[in-house]
């Protein structure tokens, strides 16, 4: 009868079952148990990973096996364990080539003679009927394992199974609360976004079309300069959305190459590159019944592109290395900074890419055409930067106020945060000493980037200087008449000081040309 001393090995690979080990961990003791129960010369697990044979831990066997893939194609031995149910001994004068052969650490007394494997058996391991690997065993002497109980191993076998199942359930356990942690993490960001602030007529515009298009399914391309807050309009979008439950995922394109693209967006499988030692989830799974949102989607590759186009048109996704489709129920809105009809003459955009994205295009009006809503952002900044430096006033002086409704933003709302952060630092130095209110001067803010332009202190800074604008004859007309007649003339001025360029008009407006196109006929200004 067998004492419990000799099975304090196996009552050991039991105890880790309920062990929360690391997978290294865990498949080496699995080895030690086998190799204890078993003695041999060479042990191995190796992990099924489609048609080929990865091995996970090793004994006995050259430290470069671990880098060894082990194809069933060219393996017949290997390809034999994995198709028979039970534990496998192949005959002595068995021809079919050893895969381990020349691998066998050699015994110090026989290091000048390279020996090749005699004795080989093996036995595939299955988890839930799928088979998930197989496990080898090899001496270098015929008949080694002619003694050898086979009912005892085909125990330690499953034994075997059952710790490869326990790791496997672990990692899947420790995935699934990876992927809730970071679903968790985006859409309490996403509830936590700043307000669009800004009561200007074109954002009240803005807002009213973010109303009108947030309740559909349609993808969404929104447009318009650096720092203009196109992520705070997507951020709008999916509040407003029946999706507001789901996650709002984000990804920045831009200074993405491709392999990394590719895994952001889709994921990848375990050891689909040098590096990727655990499965992870891509963004479109991250936001499965929510909006996934591609800021900078101009700068992907065209080779993502292609990628990305066939997930909008089927709703599936494949890992990065792997063959297995997910199906996915994501809600694209896009971003870009770049005039995407250019880059898909030039060809550096997918056309039928672009179509699919650009469904309800969105502009977001640069800062320098908000006018009076400079100073709504700035208060909020302002704000911001009273509790991170600890004091209790932090206010703009007149003359401070009227730069910034003068200046032109070139780097808009962005631009706008940054001045003020720096200014809020210059004037608390210079204010030292407890003085309860910090006010912020003109030549605090430092405004160097972009000219200046002359603004009373009654109306708010003309959008582009340089164009000159006849006296606004509103009077009887309503809001949306006044709001055509300013624009019409907005666009006359900037085609004249542009000789008639459209696309040098469409640029300095920052509007879409063919956009600008539709709006110049809608105001009756071409055919």
């Amino acid at each position: 009868m067998t004492s419990l001393a000799d099975m304090a090995d196996v009552l050991s690979l039991v105890a880790d079952l309920s062990r929360d080990l690391p997978d290294q961990e865990r498949y080496q003791r699995v080895l030690d148990c086998i190799t204890q129960r078993f003695p041999c010369h060479a042990c191995a697990l190796l992990r099924l990973e489609q048609d080929t044979l990865v091995p996970v831990a090793v004994y006995g066997l050259s430290e470069d096996t671990l880098g060894r893939r082990f194809s069933l194609a060219h393996h017949p031995r290997l390809q034999a364990i994995a198709a028979q149910r039970g534990p496998l001994r192949f005959a002595a004068d068995c021809e079919l080539p050893d895969p381990y052969d020349g691998l066998v650490e050699i015994p110090e007394e026989n290091a000048q003679t390279p020996l090749d494997v005699h004795d080989c058996m093996g036995c595939a391991l299955y988890l839930d009927n799928r088979l998930w690997g197989v496990l080898t065993l090899d001496a270098l002497q015929p008949g080694h394992f002619d003694g050898f109980d086979m009912t005892e191993l085909e125990i330690m076998m499953q034994l075997a199974a059952a710790s490869v199942a326990a790791a496997e359930r672990m990692h899947a356990l420790s995935q699934r609360a990876a992927h809730s942690e970071q679903v968790s993490q985006a859409m309490l960001q996403s509830r936590a976004g700043q307000d669009m602030i800004g009561n200007s007529a074109v954002m009240r515009a803005l807002q009213d079309e973010i109303a009108l298009v947030a309740s559909s399914s349609l993808a969404v391309l929104i447009l318009g300069e650096t720092g203009v807050g196109k992520e705070r309009v997507a951020e709008a979008l999916h509040r407003q959305s029946d999706r507001a439950r789901q996650p709002l995922i984000s990804l920045n394109c831009a200074a993405l190459n491709e392999t990394l693209a590719e895994s952001e967006l889709f994921g990848h499988a375990r050891g689909a590159f040098s590096g990727a030692v655990t499965e992870r989830a891509g963004k479109f799974e991250l936001a499965d019944g929510g909006t996934l949102f591609l800021d900078e989607v101009g700068e992907l590759p065209l080779s993502i592109q292609a990628k990305l186009l066939r997930v909008l048109q089927s709703g599936q996704i494949q890992r990065l290395g792997s063959d297995k489709d997910h199906r996915v129920d994501v809600r694209i809105i896009a971003a870009t900074n770049r005039q995407l009809q250019e880059e898909v003459r030039a060809g550096r955009f997918r056309a039928d890419l672009y179509h699919r994205l650009s469904v309800y295009p969105l502009q977001v009006p640069p800062l320098r055409e908000r006018g009076r809503d400079v100073l709504q952002l700035a208060g909020y900044f302002l704000e911001q930067n009273r509790i991170r430096l600890g004091v209790a006033a932090l206010r703009l002086s007149h003359e401070a106020q009227q730069a910034l409704l003068g200046y032109r933003w070139p780097g808009n709302v962005r631009e706008l945060e940054h001045a003020l952060s720096r200014a809020a630092l210059k004037a608390l130095s210079v204010h030292a000493g407890g003085c309860r209110t910090i006010e912020i001067c003109r030549t605090q803010l430092d405004l160097v980037d972009a000219p200046l332009v002359t603004v009373s202190s009654d109306k708010a800074a003309e959008p582009l200087p340089g164009a000159v604008f006849e006296e606004p004859g509103w009077q009887g007309l309503d809001l949306r008449q006044a709001t055509a007649q300013y624009q019409a003339q907005m666009i006359q001025a900037i085609l004249a000081e542009q000789q008639g360029n459209w696309s040098a008009a469409a640029r300095i407006l920052g509007v879409d040309r063919a956009n600008l196109h539709r709006l110049a006929r809608r105001l009756g200004m071409k055919a």
